[in-house]
């Protein structure tokens, strides 16, 4: 008999990943909403008083003029331009979905299922070994498959069992490493790129000044410094999600890890005399 994940179990994974989307993605966007303000004035407003007489460009000349603002959003779009924003958004699609299938996938009810680990204890206190080695190596779980190494390599002593049980639990926690070393992965490639969009952005910058005859304007210098500043806040906001959730889930898997490594030695030591009497 096959372990089976509950239905309870299915929604609570589910939950679990719906609220790490809306996390990631409210991380992504929160600056939208504090700087978005209403619009002071609009160019049809400012127009209108122009219209009236050529007094009043005259009577307002000394006045400031009222700054529009814009949404945050926009503004980030317009910054990154048509490769860094593309770009960005890429790696950010893959980061929630390396996160979810990680969240996913290392949990207990499915490296450990208590399930399984009852019913392949039953067996064996039944003596029903050659059921219980059948039983654990068609179950998929870490545990399952850690036990049907040791349950393989029993007729050649304990210490053969027991060697076969660390192989396969090494084997088992490197697949699972190597899936989570790629959200470190993007932990240590966002920031690179937001330093490459930054040397891009101010080589921009002043390309401008040198090609200009005269000192150009700040707001025609503002296209190169917008690029620099953004690109390197978006890759910051990319890694610090990275590698909290890499730490988080390394700490998971290493806790696990050692919790199934204990449950399999509990179950695997009444052989302990197996192949020491002659």
């Amino acid at each position: 008999m096959r372990h089976v994940i509950t239905p309870a179990a299915r929604i609570g994974g589910r939950k679990s990943a719906l609220f790490l989307l809306f996390a990631l993605t409210a991380a992504l966007i929160w600056p939208a909403f504090p700087v978005t303000s209403q619009v002071l004035a609009d160019e049809a407003g400012a127009a209108a008083p122009a219209a009236e007489g050529a007094a009043a460009p005259a009577a307002g000349a000394g006045t400031p003029v009222a700054p529009v603002s814009r949404n945050f959003l926009a503004y980030i779009a317009s910054a990154l331009g048509w490769f860094w924003g593309p770009a960005f958004l890429l790696l950010s699609f893959i980061l929630v979905a390396l996160i979810m299938m990680n969240m996913l996938q290392v949990r207990r009810d499915i490296l450990l299922p208590s399930q399984f680990v009852e019913e392949f204890e039953q067996k064996l206190n039944a003596k029903d070994f050659q059921g219980a080695y059948e039983f654990a190596r068609a179950d998929e779980s870490f545990v399952g498959r850690v036990l049907a190494a040791g349950m393989g390599r029993l007729s050649r002593g304990y210490a053969e069992a027991v060697e076969g049980m660390q192989e396969a639990g090494e084997d088992e926690n490197m697949s699972l490493e190597h899936r989570l070393s790629y959200v470190a992965l993007i932990g240590s490639i966002a920031p690179m790129m937001g330093l490459m969009g930054t040397v891009q952005g101010m080589i921009k910058s002043f390309d401008k000044i040198a090609l200009s005859a005269v000192s150009p304007k700040p707001s025609e210098l503002a296209d190169g410094i917008s690029t620099a500043l953004v690109t390197t806040l978006i890759g910051l906001l990319l890694a610090v999600p990275a590698m909290v959730f890499h730490s988080i889930l390394k700490n998971r898997i290493q806790r696990l890890v050692l919790e199934i490594g204990m449950v399999s030695e509990g179950l695997m030591g009444r052989f302990a005399t197996v192949g020491k009497q002659k």
